[in-house]
């Protein structure tokens, strides 16, 4: 998968998680979150405002379209999957999350998909 593509998923993955728990988000706080400076993180946002991905008010607030949503709440349920599997497997947590991160972006839906049905039948 191109970097571009994995670095969109990681930032609407980030908008996300920091909506969850902080109930709003601005760039700032995806900065905050992915250590990325807030130029780069400027650039970026405006890129998946204009693929329809996010929308951006005029008090800073950052919002997921049904498109972004779906494309983020995808990416964080592979990644969730990912880590829970890991650390069934005895990875540490901090290694779990790291690969889970990595490899949530090139996971192809079949794969990933025969991979929950598995994890629901023989999760321990």
């Amino acid at each position: 998968m191109a970097d571009g593509h994995r670095s969109s998923e990681d930032y609407l993955e980030a908008i996300l998680m920091i909506r969850e728990k902080k109930g709003s988000c601005r760039s700032v706080d995806v900065a905050a979150q992915l250590g990325f400076s807030k130029p780069s993180v400027s650039v970026a946002v405006s890129k998946l405002v204009d693929s329809g991905c996010v929308e951006r008010r005029e008090d800073g607030q950052l919002l997921l379209t049904e498109k972004g949503m779906t494309i983020a709440r995808n990416t964080l349920d592979k990644h969730h999957l990912l880590t829970e599997l890991f650390c069934a497997l005895g990875v540490t947590a901090e290694t779990a999350e790291h690969d889970a991160c990595l490899i949530e972006h090139s996971l192809s839906e079949e794969t990933y998909e025969k991979l929950r049905a598995f994890w629901r039948e023989h999760r321990v």
